[in-house]
């Protein structure tokens, strides 16, 4: 646990929250900015900051919980038709709280408030480029 982490004092029950699972492992709770009605957040009950910091336990133990909360979202509302699972690993990736966890956003509708943008980056990239990346990143697979 960080003593000055939001998110470890919201374990800690320091801080309430709308909790709508726990268990040893994770917490799941409302997240307080309800990008859509349901936005969930959950978080490992161990402290650490991002997604470079899990080892594979953790990472089984938690990604494991993830569809059985989403479930519950989906079936919470008829009118849920989707859902976006979102993990965002430094500042620049958007992380505000560095205490690793996943937003669980509920979609009603392409006008529901809530979007991602992916740019088509396609073209600036030759086959020989997409090798060199692919094989620098399976190089570090081991690691």
């Amino acid at each position: 646990m960080d003593n000055n982490c939001i998110f470890c004092k919201i374990i800690n029950g320091d801080i309430p929250s709308y909790t709508v699972y726990e268990d040893d492992v994770v917490k799941a709770f409302l997240d307080i900015s309800q990008a859509t009605p349901g936005h969930t957040l959950v978080i490992p009950k161990k402290h650490v900051q991002n997604i470079y910091e899990y080892d594979d336990k953790l990472a089984e133990q938690v990604f494991s919980r993830i569809p059985k909360i989403a479930r519950a979202i989906k079936a919470s509302s008829p009118d849920i038709k989707g859902m976006n699972i979102v993990n965002n690993n430094g500042e620049v990736a958007y992380q505000s709280v560095f205490h690793s966890h996943f937003h669980l956003i509920p979609r009603y509708s392409e006008k529901d408030g809530f979007e991602m943008s992916f740019q088509d980056n396609g073209k600036n990239y030759d086959e020989e480029t997409l090798v060199k990346i692919k094989n620098e990143i399976s190089k570090h697979m081991g690691a």
